[in-house]
């Protein structure tokens, strides 16, 4: 029986990954450190912070587990915008994002007894130009704190400022599912679904 391990509390991730017919177990150890050397580059931080995630779960795991960690971050220019600290934070995210494109990178590793699969995934999204009461109003109604970069773009800011999209929408929620999907067969889940229930033989 395969079984996979979903080291993430976010409700998004839960969600689109039992989008792919997978049954799996939620399971976050605590403590674990989200720190990365200053001088890496912006891009390859969402990389780096999955991977020391599922350096945690190692001795953890037992032969027929699969662990799953994620990290997604915002970046405008250089900048890397993760969750806001309150909403005046949120309020400067907003408005860095506010008429122009920016890149949501997701990191994912995939850890098994034996095996480490590593990668990233990057979307450009585009905003127009968003006024001080949209953003105020998106902050109080649906106070975005738990999200990198201030917004959830299946929420209501998403709706009405988003102008385009270049890459995996889902990788914006969090989790870039095409992608898990291709890599969770190469580590020899090549059954699909069925191989990796929790009924499965």
């Amino acid at each position: 029986m395969k079984h996979i391990i979903l080291a993430s509390n976010s409700p998004r991730r839960r969600e689109l990954l039992a989008g792919l017919g997978l049954d799996f177990e939620v399971r976050v150890l605590p403590d674990i450190p989200e720190e990365y050397p200053q001088e890496l580059p912006a891009k390859e931080v969402a990389g780096f912070i999955a991977r020391e995630k599922a350096d945690a779960y190692r001795g953890t795991i037992g032969q027929n587990d699969l662990v799953i960690t994620a990290d997604t971050v915002v970046v405008v220019g250089n900048e890397i915008l993760g969750k806001p600290k309150d909403a005046e934070d949120a309020r400067r995210m907003l408005r860095l994002i506010s008429g122009r494109t920016h890149q949501v990178v997701t990191g994912v590793c995939l850890l098994t007894e034996e095996k480490e699969r590593n990668f990233s995934v990057t979307t450009d999204v585009s905003f127009r130009q968003l006024s001080e009461k949209e953003i105020n109003y998106y902050i109080e109604r649906y106070k975005p704190f738990d999200k990198a970069g201030a917004y959830g773009i299946q929420e209501w800011i998403g709706y009405v400022g988003v102008t385009s999209i270049s890459g995996s929408y889902f990788n914006v929620m969090g989790l870039p599912v095409q992608r898990v999907w291709e890599e969770i067969k190469k580590l020899g889940y090549e059954d699909g679904p069925s191989s990796c229930r929790k009924d499965a033989e």
